[in-house]
């Protein structure tokens, strides 16, 4: 992965989750909703395993996982951490939007 590619993607994870988490924080009003559903997502992202076997199987599927969080690239970790702080900021910016006077929806 080039620089370049690195720059690119972090700004765009960042600005996906900003948004996703902004308008899901707009409509459900809940301001940390997309900073606890980021998780989740990133699960999706990383493992193989279907959702299910982690409730039938958990005893082979979370160590598949946490091999698989070891093993991303610094790339690959530092992109999805960007998408984590842009569903944070978008938390801070619906509270700091209300606490200023804006009712969104």
């Amino acid at each position: 992965m080039t620089v370049v590619e690195l720059i690119i993607s972090i700004l765009l994870f960042f600005v996906l989750f900003f948004g996703i988490g902004f308008l899901l924080n707009m409509l459900l009003r809940m301001s940390w909703v997309m900073a606890i559903i980021y998780p989740i997502i990133v699960i999706f992202i990383v493992d193989d395993v279907r959702f299910i076997e982690y409730f039938r199987n958990s005893g082979q599927a979370f160590p598949e996982l946490g091999n698989n969080l070891i093993n991303l690239a610094p790339a690959d970790m530092t992109i999805l951490l960007s998408g984590l702080g842009g569903a944070i900021a978008a938390g801070f910016v619906i509270k700091l939007l209300r606490k200023k006077g804006y009712q969104m929806f």
